[in-house]
Formats: C-alpha cells, structure tokens, sequence
C-alpha cells in the first residue's frame, strides 16, 4: 500500500529537479528596441521622431502590426511611406526599429498565384508554400556577369517577331495613348509562351481591380496562370504599395532567373509607378522638378530595368525579359517620363491611334517602332523572310500619304501601294490569338513572294487564315530547321511557297476569257 505513494513522490522529485536544471540553465537575452513616436500622419506618409539609427529604406513597425519603409532620413525625424491603410495611425503611436529592408517571399509556390507586393495572396486559395525571401531592391548583375541577348523571345504578334523582334534579356518598351492595346500586346506575349519553359511575371501596378480581374480571367482560361505569377496594386492603395510593386515583382522573377530559367516581367504600367513616387516626393517635401517629378526619378526607373539581363552560363545561364508599359497624352512620346524610359530600354513599340481606329490591330506604327538588339536576337529564317518587308512597308505608307492628294501614279507606284496593303491585311492580328512560328513563316514567305497581290483586300483576311492553316502541312524536318542558325534553303522555301500558293489559290478572282480578235471584228459590225 505505501509503495505507490512512494513512487508517485519520487516521480514529483524528478519533475522538480528537472526544473530546476532547465532554471538554473536559462539566461535571459537582452535584446535592445529601438522605439520612437509619430509625430504626423498624412495621406500615405507619416513623421516619426525616436529613432536616431534608422537606415535609409529600412523597414519600420507600427502599434498595429503595419509596416512603413523609412525614406526621408533626416536629423530630427524620420519621413516613413506607409504600405498599408493608415487610417488607424495617430499622433504618438509607437513606431519600431525591425533592422532589416523590405523583402518579398520567393519560390515556385507563387506560380498561379495572384498576391500583393507584401506577399500576401489575394486570390482566396488560402497561404503559400515559400521558404524564401529576398530584398525588394537589389544591385543588378555586373556587367562582367552577362551574356549576349541572341535567343529570340516569341511574341506570337507577326508584326513584332518579324519587324521588332524581342530577345531574351531585352528590355523592350510598349508606349501609347490610353485604350490603343497596350495591354493586349503584353497579355498575348505571355499566352505564346505555354510550352516554352517560360516563367511570367504580371505586375499591375495601380490598375482597376475590375480590369485586374479581367486580366487574371483570362490567364486562368488560357492555361496561361500556371506558369505566372501575378502581383497587383489597385487604384485606392496607398501610394507606398505602388512604388515598391515593380520592385518586389522584379526580386520574384530574378529569383528563377537566378535558377537558370527565362523569365518575362510586364510592368503595367510605369506611369502609375512614377506618379506615385512623385506624390509620395511631394508629401516629403522634397524638391519638384520638370513636370513637378522629382529629380531621382530618372534613376528609380533606371535600377529597376537594369536588373533585367542575361546572364552568362557561370550565373546559370537563365535570362530576365522586361515589357515595361508607359502610356502618352495626345501621342507626346517628348514628354519627361516616355523619353526617360526610352533612354534606358532597348527599344520601343509604340501604338498609334490613328492606326486603332481604322482597325489595324495591334496598331504597332511600324515607322516609331524600333528594336535596338534587332535581328541579332532573330532566327536567320525570320531574316530571310521578313528582311525587306519593313522596308516596302515604309516605302508605301509615304507613297500612301502621297497618293491621297489624287496625284497621278504610274504603275509602279500603285504596284507598291496595292503590295503594302497586303501587307498591312497580313500583319492585322485579333487580341488572344498568338500565331505559332511555322504559320508566320509561311505567311511572310508568301508575302515577300506577293502571292498575296492578286488577292482582293475584301478576302485578305479569309485568305490569311487559310494560309496560317495550311502552315501544318509543313513538314516536321523542315519546321525543325527554322530554330536553329541555318539559313532556309531553295527547297525548303520552294515547299513552303508551294503549300501557300495551294491555299490561296481559291482567292485569286477568276479570269474572263479573252475574245479572239475576229470576233472582236464582228461584234464591232453588228454595232
């Protein structure tokens, strides 16, 4: 009877002694905080006093768990850009040091995945399987560390992969008024690039959420989400989200591109970026300059595209393709932000209105368009098929405007005016609808031929579609050879012009039998 008592006492003692053990073991860590107080509020910054060694850009902590990058780093306060609704935040609120910079969570879990540029998800799937993260703002690769731009990024858009190509590494900009398919251009590059091994990125950046939504839909449809990653500012969050969005999305992409795969980030669009850093400028009171933009803008935009490269095979080999989009008031592509970001891109696609509302989609004026990489990021079949085209294509929009003024033209003039219309019908493209390599070929082989001039223009476009359907009676032997460095040869090309010449040959209007001359003779008696 005594010895359960005496075993359960002995359990007790036990017990004890091993607290003790782990008391007598544990040293309290003294961990020094650094707190300060806010001394004003306003609309998406606030003053803070009580932090003497804050650094530049360091992340700072609010009462209410929300974060605020330290901007202004001045003697007596600190200007904080507050990246949540601060409408909350009063006067004397405690602010924390946190000792780190703003960073974003990484991985192949944000594939899908529609978040913010905190990270969080905002598509309703529930938390994200990341195990990393990494700054928002990082140094860009050392130019020792690149490697050439020569392998072409596909667009699936006729009159960009054959008149303005896009390399991958490149930074390539897409410029215009607003509603002339900016957008559309960006979405229909990342659609074509299912089955590449391409990796997308989708900054929106103060966008409608409705148009968000339909941009996300439409991914989603296309199977086109599962290999992107969708970051999205609205128009009602605070200025601070906005300027850190391209930022933490580019640290997203350089992340698989650190991996050794390609990836592609379209900014939409940096005019609600500069916009932003302007207000956020101005509210900290510093100087304004030409256009009330502050004088670093310039540079913000600068070491954002400059991460964009391709790296050499030491680095992995992977490569990071930038679509920034930028939009004009009333075609002013002088004004301060389009030229600054023409200065640092590789190249611009400019969308003429003009061009929008007579119907030519995408309304790419060929004439302002320019790739700086060019062909050197084109395969040699895309050279040898499309090398002239943009040349007759300029010489008949002048001849063109030319015309309009009733002058007399001779026969090859208006040859050369009927030649360019064909090929203004065949560039013409509907939105969501990339055309693969071997159907563009064919249709550029069969244009630089003019196998389309006898076409009428009314069935340009019926004839267009059956020449891109006839495309899959290529070969497969010959289709691999438009990949590699080879030039198409004269049986190659004579097999492509053959299967186009079959497909168009229901559109060429039929000709009326001529009338011999004795009957001509007869006809003129009977008269």
């Amino acid at each position: 009877m005594n010895a359960a008592p005496e075993s359960f006492q002995g359990i007790l003692d036990q017990a004890f002694e091993g607290l003790r053990q782990v008391r007598e073991s544990f040293t309290p860590q003294l961990a020094p905080r650094e707190v300060g107080a806010i001394t004003n509020v306003s609309t998406g910054i606030a003053k803070v006093s009580g932090l003497p060694s804050v650094g530049f850009e360091e992340l700072v902590q609010f009462s209410g768990g929300m974060f605020g990058i330290a901007f202004n780093v001045d003697e007596g306060e600190i200007g904080v850009v507050l990246l949540g609704d601060y409408g909350q935040l009063h006067a004397g609120d405690e602010v924390e040091r946190t000792g780190r910079v703003m960073d974003v969570a990484v991985g192949d879990g944000l594939l899908g995945r529609v978040i913010d540029p905190l990270g969080q998800p905002l598509d309703g799937l529930g938390s994200m399987a990341v195990g990393k993260r990494l700054p928002i703002e990082r140094p860009a690769a050392p130019i020792m560390d690149r490697a050439p731009v020569i392998v072409p990024l596909q667009t699936g858009l006729k009159v960009v992969d054959a008149l303005i190509p896009i390399g991958r590494g490149q930074r390539e900009l897409i410029l215009g008024d607003r509603q002339t398919g900016k957008t559309a251009i960006a979405i229909d590059t990342i659609l074509n690039q299912r089955g590449e091994n391409v990796v997308c990125v989708y900054c929106a950046i103060g966008q409608r959420a409705s148009a968000v939504a339909k941009t996300v839909a439409v991914l989603r449809d296309k199977g086109a989400l599962d290999y992107t990653v969708v970051v999205v500012t609205e128009g009602n969050d605070p200025p601070g989200l906005t300027y850190i969005a391209p930022y933490a999305a580019t640290s997203i992409a350089e992340h698989f591109m650190e991996a050794g795969r390609d990836v592609l980030i379209v900014y939409d669009d940096l005019t609600q970026h500069a916009q932003a850093y302007r207000e956020l400028s101005l509210l900290l009171r510093r100087p304004p300059g030409r256009e009330a933009f502050p004088g670093d803008i310039f540079y913000i935009h600068s070491r954002l595209l400059e991460r964009a490269t391709h790296l050499g095979k030491e680095r992995g080999g992977g490569s990071l393709t930038a679509l920034p989009i930028i939009e004009t008031e009333a075609q002013n592509i002088s004004a301060y932000i389009p030229t600054n970001l023409i200065s640092i891109t590789d190249g611009q696609i400019y969308l003429s209105p003009s061009l929008f509302e007579l119907g030519v989609l995408p309304a790419v004026d060929v004439g302002k368009s320019v790739s700086r990489v060019g062909g050197k990021a084109q395969w040699a079949v895309y050279r040898a098929v499309a090398g002239d085209l943009k040349l007759a294509y300029a010489q008949f929009e002048e001849l063109e405007t030319f015309a309009r003024f009733g002058a007399r033209l001779d026969d090859d003039t208006r040859k050369i005016i009927e030649h360019g219309r064909r090929i203004r019908a065949c560039l013409k493209q509907p939105e969501l609808a990339p055309v693969s390599v071997p159907a563009q070929i064919t249709v550029l082989l069969a244009l630089t031929a003019k196998l389309f001039d006898p076409v009428p223009l009314d069935r340009m476009t019926d004839a267009e579609s059956a020449v891109r359907e006839a495309a899959a009676k290529i070969p497969a032997e010959v289709c691999g050879r438009f990949e590699t460095a080879a030039k198409l040869n004269d049986e190659d090309r004579q097999t492509i012009l053959e299967i186009a010449r079959q497909a168009l040959a229901g559109f060429h209007p039929k000709q009326e039998p001529a009338v011999p001359a004795q009957s001509k003779d007869v006809l003129t008696e009977k008269a």
